[in-house]
């Protein structure tokens, strides 16, 4: 039997081999033990770009869709790789990541990193901090030095894509600024900014929000409707419903179905689970079909909250009686 290191070893010839790198070696990348980093870091420098950038796509596509991998010290260990690309697709692999010593660094890229792609991925990871914050989960010190990081950038004068990229990362926040960013950002004539701030209404939890993302529900620009029915399911937007409804009557494009579906499931009520039935019932495609049943089960979670909300709202009256 090989042992791990023998294992790894095994790894690290075939990423420097010529031939396509096995998908099955990928998972071998997970929780890497410190020689095994530094083995891969010393041949790193050898291995070519594409070949690179091929690997760390796949790793992110593992994290994306296997629970049980973790990429975080190989994330971290490629923060300051030379190549833009590189340092972009290690953010992404910490996206589970929630160690507070990483927020520095973050920030830093964020503010002075020299390329965009790299900035972007950490203002995305930096709202996903911000969520933390808001659940009390990071000192109250780094979270509002995330929240002025990211405000610096949405205030400033940097590209606009990095800045729309701030915008819907302070979703998450509930400082009273942010508020206000939403607003003017959505009254602006780019669709660009429009979408996120639906985006960022989506993360804010708030419902006075409701109105301009019902609003949005039919627009005729496809990443405006698909961000404000997005936002709809994560608000769990009531007024929302019966649009959305009549919206899988009428749309063509795939991604929007879906995403309405989703929403549905976590908006509920009367009407949603009939409907998604029956269009399970139309369909003999595997994978829609696995996709509404995920949607089912998520919508058994929403009822569950929703019998729980009355329930504490029913002991709420008896107190005050």
């Amino acid at each position: 039997m090989m042992t791990a290191q023998t294992s790894f070893q095994t790894v690290l010839d075939a990423l420097k081999d010529k031939k396509e790198f096995p998908k099955r070696l990928l998972s071998h990348f997970s929780d890497l033990d410190a020689l095994e980093l530094k083995a891969l870091l010393e041949v790193w420098p050898r291995i070519a770009l594409n070949r690179k950038l091929t690997l760390l796509n796949g790793l992110v596509a593992l994290l994306d869709s296997d629970t049980l991998v973790s990429f975080d010290d190989l994330g971290r260990a490629l923060l300051n790789d030379p190549t833009a690309e590189v340092r972009a697709n290690a953010i992404r692999l910490l996206a589970e990541a929630d160690d507070e010593k990483l927020i520095p660094t973050l920030i830093d890229i964020l503010k002075n990193d020299p390329e965009l792609e790299p900035r972007l991925e950490a203002a995305t990871l930096l709202g996903e901090f911000l969520l933390l914050g808001e659940l009390e989960e990071l000192s109250a010190e780094v979270h509002h030095q995330i929240e002025d990081a990211l405000l610096s950038v949405a205030n400033g004068e940097e590209h606009a894509a990095l800045r729309r990229m701030a915008l819907e990362a302070l979703g998450f926040s509930s400082r009273a600024e942010v508020e206000t960013l939403i607003r003017s950002s959505f009254n602006r004539a780019e669709k660009a900014w429009v979408v996120s701030s639906l985006i960022a209404m989506g993360r804010n939890s708030d419902d006075q929000w409701a109105e301009q993302v019902v609003g949005r529900l039919l627009d005729e620009d496809l990443k405006v409707r698909l961000a404000a029915v997005q936002a709809a399911g994560e608000l769990r937007t009531d007024e929302a419903r019966q649009v959305l409804l009549k919206l899988l009557e009428d749309e063509e494009d795939d991604e929007i179905i879906s995403a309405t579906v989703w929403s549905l499931s976590q908006i509920g009520g009367e009407d949603v689970r009939p409907y998604l039935e029956s269009l399970m019932d139309q369909t003999d495609d595997e994978d829609i079909i696995a996709f509404i049943e995920d949607a089912l089960e998520n919508l058994d979670m929403t009822e569950e909250l929703d019998k729980f909300d009355l329930l504490a709202f029913d002991e709420d009256e008896i107190d005050e009686e």
